[in-house]
């Protein structure tokens, strides 16, 4: 797992004092490592491995601190003495700490099914994970299973169990070394389709709402805009008479003015 200390031995209780202890690293053989004639053993100054790497000067063994999924692949021994020229390989997968799953419920099966859906559907689900299965279990019977090798964006597996259940049941997510282990809820993650709202789910509730805030707003721009309009025509009307000389206002023509356009009292009292 990463964040472990992993150390690779050569299969010897001790090397000869004049061995040259190699250690190569990837495709390219990159050296990481080396020692000769038990002297202090040097590094690769590459920034995969800086201060990750340590040698020991009596069995060539190589342990590698704090290690990283970057640090995953093929690892090359090779051992120089005055017998001959040895080789030997170790294969270093790395996996990431597992998160515990994600259980949630699946609203779009209880809207499309109307009120009278018997069943509760949930999602168990996680995320950036690569070489995990998923894994749906009733007890300790395995009921269903997904995996994945490479990263995926999201890992899901559905599950239908009745409202009532009260068979144990949970989602364990698993890799070769460990496993994480969530437990279905079914009384608190599970509540039968009484209520149109909650049928809907939370999500579409939410989009209902907007949309009807916003068609309101629409609305109310709407008639704001033709008052708007309306108050402004009649003003300038009122402000033209009043203005011009060769106009007479008299009192029934505002009293005209007034009954077709009774929502601009203010400004009529305003220029007159």
């Amino acid at each position: 797992m990463e964040e472990d200390s992993v150390t690779l031995h050569i299969g010897v209780s001790a090397i000869k004092r004049d061995d040259q202890i190699l250690w190569r690293f990837g495709p390219e053989n990159s050296r990481i490592a080396e020692i000769y004639k038990q002297n202090i053993p040097t590094y690769d100054i590459n920034e995969r491995f800086k201060d990750r790497l340590e040698m020991n000067n009596q069995t060539g063994s190589l342990t590698i601190k704090n290690i990283k999924i970057i640090h995953s692949g093929l690892y090359k021994l090779t051992i120089i003495s005055n017998g001959g020229t040895s080789d030997k390989c170790f294969r270093v997968t790395v996996y990431a700490h597992l998160p515990v799953p994600n259980i949630t419920r699946d609203f779009s099966q209880c809207s499309s099914s109307g009120l009278s859906v018997s069943k509760c559907s949930v999602l168990c689900s996680v995320v950036n994970m690569r070489d995990v299965s998923l894994s749906w279990y009733k007890g300790n019977s395995l009921l269903s299973s997904i995996s994945v090798s490479d990263l995926s964006i999201s890992l899901s597996l559905p599950l239908e169990v009745e409202y009532q259940d009260k068979n144990t049941y949970s989602c364990v997510i698993n890799n070769p070394i460990r496993n994480q282990t969530k437990h279905l809820d079914i009384s608190e993650l599970c509540q039968p389709c009484t209520d149109p709202t909650y049928c809907c789910g939370s999500a579409e509730a939410v989009i209902r709402l907007v949309i009807s805030v916003v068609v309101g707003m629409a609305t109310v721009a709407v008639l704001v805009d033709h008052f708007r309009s309306v108050s402004d025509d009649f003003t300038s009307r009122i402000f033209y008479r009043v203005q011009n000389p060769r106009c007479h206002v008299s009192e029934q023509d505002v009293q005209d003015l007034w009954q077709e356009n009774k929502p601009t009292t203010l400004k009529i009292q305003q220029y007159i």
